[in-house]
């Protein structure tokens, strides 16, 4: 069962990713802005999800394999990252592939800290709601 969630959640994952990817258009820079956005939906999202489902529901295995590593890993690309880096670094635009490496990982880990801030905040919320009535 974990190896179908996994599956379909990859099949979603990339799908929504490519089509994203079609939307969002380099920038005239030459920075990478696709790959950069989707991921950091990715990180927001995880560290979000992740969070929720340990706090607040009961979610299956199957269920989180398929969103977690399925879908999340599907859809972001650290491959797709580590190559665009390496594409500015050959055009010599050095400056602007530091930006792109300390924007992903920084602004990504920072999202995932508010993931799971806000999905700490909706649990809280929820448990308020519950003890005031």
């Amino acid at each position: 069962m974990n190896a179908i969630a996994l599956a379909v959640g990859a099949f979603i994952g990339t799908i929504l990713r490519y089509e994203m990817e079609k939307w969002i258009e380099p920038l005239p820079n030459g920075l990478p802005e696709g790959t950069l956005v989707i991921n950091w939906i990715g990180c927001l999202f995880l560290g979000w999800f992740f969070t929720i489902i340990l706090f607040r529901f009961t979610v299956p295995l199957s269920v989180r394999t398929g969103v977690g590593t399925g879908f999340t890993g599907a859809f972001t690309t650290f491959s797709t990252f580590s190559v665009e880096t390496i594409n500015l670094i050959k055009k010599h635009q050095y400056s602007l592939a530091l930006s792109y490496v300390l924007l992903s990982v920084l602004c990504g880990v920072l999202l995932a800290v508010a993931g799971y801030y806000i999905a700490k905040y909706q649990f809280n919320k929820v448990n308020r709601e519950r003890n005031a009535s």
